[in-house]
């Protein structure tokens, strides 16, 4: 242990508080007490320990495989051969406003079958992932606020499109804890950098900083460089314990000084945690650890291997894994969609199809949440030459935030299903809509969580991920 260090002297605060606040300063205390109160769901102490959800829950974990740019849900799960009939001709319906100018039809150069008992039509784009359809719930009836990139991440990824709030990870962390003390609670893996957003996309807003994600470029295949700073070269396990020890004290007796401040709290816990990291971490990335038939099974390439990743991470108890497709927006085909769409899917189709399955081999489905999707869909129509945005080229899509499709699997929804749909063209949902917030009201639910009375209390309000909106959609849950 080391030596008790002096602490007679005031800091500049405590000096200007005691002398020059008087009594007003017991009532802006209370009120900034009240304004940035502690989170009632956890101990400060031990913030991700494993705790209860708020009843019994369907799922216990999460991976978010997140298409980044906006796939066509046209091209992938949600057929329609009337734009085959009108291909190259104007739609005998109103245009809805779109981010670009948009012309004639334009028919899916996929072709679509049935799969599996259910018989739901699934492009030739996902034929593996459409082998375990009667366990995948798909929801055409999709639908959010605008056709921009930038706010409709946001909202997808934490509820509101403008102002800083907690990602759904964060969410999720701050109610569950994790099940694995030696991992990061939240982990987001995007090969090649940050998406568009960056790490607003994983942030913990006013949460405390603790249930932020942690970040992982899986471009990368050694373990030095997939994590940075996992090995200290300049000193044994025992001296950085003792370096660490020394940092705890120093840090908690300013602390205790300062009424337990949250954010120093959570430097504290980082501190720890990365420390413990660099035991286990290097294991749970290896996928060379796993059989020559998993790996077969998942397949090669970047895409391939963060999925198999992400099923390693769920095993050792890591809470929430959102699995990125690229930096960037690379499933954002303004043109040549025929060509970019077929690559991308070729690179995460097998791997997906083996999620499932392997999941389910294992006895994890039931408890694991598999969510796919992007920020939204792409137009019936095909987006007209402009500079800058498809090069001239007239076979491309753009966005539409009106109707698309997103699917689930596992964690207790209900499989073989598909809820909603978009107008016989597939611009807009007209049946059974689901906005982003009603889909996230029913993820919540799926974990044991009512999302009109999970919050947290921040500038004195009780702030929840859905904001004021939401509607748990009961006939996606099993």
């Amino acid at each position: 242990m080391f030596p008790q260090l002096p602490s007679e002297l005031l800091t500049r605060r405590q000096a200007l508080t005691r002398s020059g606040m008087g009594f007003g300063a017991l009532a802006l205390g209370q009120l900034l007490n009240d304004a940035h109160a502690a989170p009632t769901l956890v101990d400060p102490i031990h913030p991700l320990a494993a705790r209860p959800p708020q009843f019994p829950a369907k799922a216990k974990r999460v991976i978010h495989l997140f298409m980044n740019g906006g796939p066509s849900h046209l091209d992938t799960f949600d057929p329609k051969p009337r734009l085959t009939e009108f291909a190259g001709k104007e739609l005998p319906v109103p245009n809805l406003p779109t981010e670009r100018k948009t012309g004639a039809a334009f028919a899916s150069p996929f072709k679509f079958q049935k799969y599996g008992q259910s018989g739901i039509e699934v492009s030739e784009l996902f034929a593996k992932t459409a082998e375990s359809i009667d366990d995948i719930c798909v929801i055409r009836g999709m639908h959010a606020d605008v056709p921009n990139h930038e706010p409709s991440l946001l909202l997808m990824n934490c509820g509101e499109a403008r102002a800083v709030r907690p990602s759904f990870g964060s969410w999720m962390t701050y109610g569950l804890g994790t099940e694995n003390q030696n991992l990061p609670a939240f982990i987001a893996m995007c090969p090649g950098g940050y998406p568009i957003q960056e790490s607003q996309n994983w942030q913990s807003g006013f949460l405390p900083g603790i249930y932020q994600g942690t970040y992982i470029d899986t471009k990368h295949t050694a373990i030095e460089k997939l994590i940075e700073h996992i090995e200290n070269k300049r000193v044994t396990n025992g001296q950085q314990r003792q370096q660490l020890d020394l940092l705890r004290q120093l840090n908690q007796q300013y602390q205790t000084d300062r009424q337990n401040e949250a954010q120093l709290e959570s430097r504290i816990q980082s501190f720890e945690l990365a420390y413990r990291m660099q035991q286990e971490a290097a294991e749970a990335f290896d996928i060379s650890r796993e059989p020559k038939h998993i790996q077969e099974m998942y397949g090669s390439g970047t895409q391939a291997r963060q999925i198999l990743i992400a099923r390693r991470l769920i095993e050792r108890g890591v809470r929430f894994v959102q699995v990125w497709h690229g930096e960037g927006q690379p499933w954002d085909s303004h043109d040549d969609i025929e060509v970019n769409h077929r690559r991308l899917a070729k690179e995460c189709d097998q791997a997906i199809g083996a999620l499932i399955k392997d999941l389910k081999q294992r006895g994890l489905l039931d408890e694991t949440l598999i969510i796919w999707g992007g920020e939204f869909g792409r137009t019936p129509t095909v987006e007209l030459p402009k500079k800058g945005s498809n090069a001239g080229k007239i076979n491309g899509r753009d966005h539409n935030h009106h109707g698309f499709t997103m699917w689930l699997a596992g964690g207790g929804v209900r499989g073989g299903y598909v809820h909603g749909a978009t107008d016989e063209f597939g611009f807009r949902a007209v049946e059974n809509k689901v906005h982003v917030h009603d889909l996230h009201a029913t993820l919540l639910q799926l974990l044991g969580f009512d999302h009109e009375k999970f919050t947290y209390r921040y500038a004195g309000r009780d702030f929840r991920f859905t904001d004021v909106h939401g509607t748990v959609v009961k006939e996606l849950i099993a």
